[in-house]
């Protein structure tokens, strides 16, 4: 099952309050391609359509609008919610587990960010022994990588992850351009954890030559990442933990293809403790500072 992501969620609020994919992507500072990606996920989620054509425009459709209403109340809780924590002087220690891959891409580029609202946390950060480890008793709260399948806890999901091939510029120009699919032959390929990511994104690119399970294999995505910014090859990457490298140009995606991940990031929490203020804090914080950042 895949749970609407809040990335998604903000991109259909934006674009139903302000009439057009254009304006929503200036307000969420995203290109119009990936606002309509974003609306596009979320149609296929929900199982209806959202927008309809007209002429050169979009509307809501009529069940659009009601699922819309029912999007615009939940930020709304989510804004107060985050507002009256950040108004309450939170203090203690937070122990956090999160996947390397997401606390190496993001979680430690911006946690400053929750200590300058929070200055009175410790905050701990652990890794899991899995992706979707979610046994760390010390834990207060976990981020996750999996299916959203977590018996008997609180599950979020934070962002749909799509899958795309990535390298660096310099080593794009080094060895000619990728003009086709099949140029990928003479590149190293740079896997993570296995070779199905590549299997996967090769399939749906259509018939190629392209051997999936040549090239190095890594146990986690940052070695794969870090190999990939130093010009040792293609990884790929997703429009998370790669974002913020695609940005700065420091990666380069040579492909308008990608391919919807059958597992995601989630934040995952026991109930007992799902309700203290200092783990509600560092949620609503997570949930808007990542919105606004992926």
């Amino acid at each position: 099952m895949h749970f609407p992501s809040m990335t998604a969620l903000r991109a259909l609020d934006a674009v139903a309050r302000l009439g057009s994919i254009s304006s929503a992507a200036d307000e969420l500072s995203l290109t119009r391609s990936a606002v309509s990606h974003r609306i596009g996920t979320l149609e296929e989620q929900l199982g209806f359509a959202l927008t309809e054509r007209i002429g050169r425009g979009i509307r809501l459709t009529f069940r659009g609008e009601q699922y819309a209403r029912e999007v615009q109340q939940i930020l709304e809780r989510v804004q107060l919610a985050a507002a009256g924590e950040q108004g309450q002087q939170i203090a203690g220690r937070l122990c956090v587990s999160c996947n390397t891959g997401f606390a190496s891409a993001w979680l430690c580029q911006h946690i400053n960010a929750f200590m300058t609202l929070h200055p009175q946390v410790q905050f701990h950060l652990i890794s899991p022994r899995t992706p979707a480890d979610t046994s760390a008793s010390e834990a207060d709260i976990f981020i996750a990588y999996g299916t959203g399948d977590w018996p008997n806890l609180q599950v979020m999901p934070l962002t749909d992850l799509h899958y795309f091939p990535v390298l660096s510029p310099q080593l794009l120009y080094a060895n000619g351009g990728l003009r086709h699919i099949d140029d990928l032959s003479n590149f190293t390929l740079l896997h993570m954890n296995d070779y199905t990511d590549w299997r996967i994104w090769l399939g749906a690119a259509g018939r190629n030559k392209v051997d999936a399970s040549s090239g190095v294999l890594f146990s986690d995505a940052p070695c794969a990442l870090a190999a990939c910014l130093a010009g040792q090859g293609i990884a790929m990457g997703d429009n998370l933990l790669s974002s913020d490298a695609l940005r700065r140009g420091l990666l380069v995606s040579p492909f308008d293809i990608s391919t919807r991940a059958n597992r995601s990031y989630f934040l995952v929490c026991h109930p007992a403790k799902a309700q203290r203020p200092i783990v509600k804090a560092f949620s609503d914080w997570l949930i808007e500072t990542l919105a606004h950042t992926t």
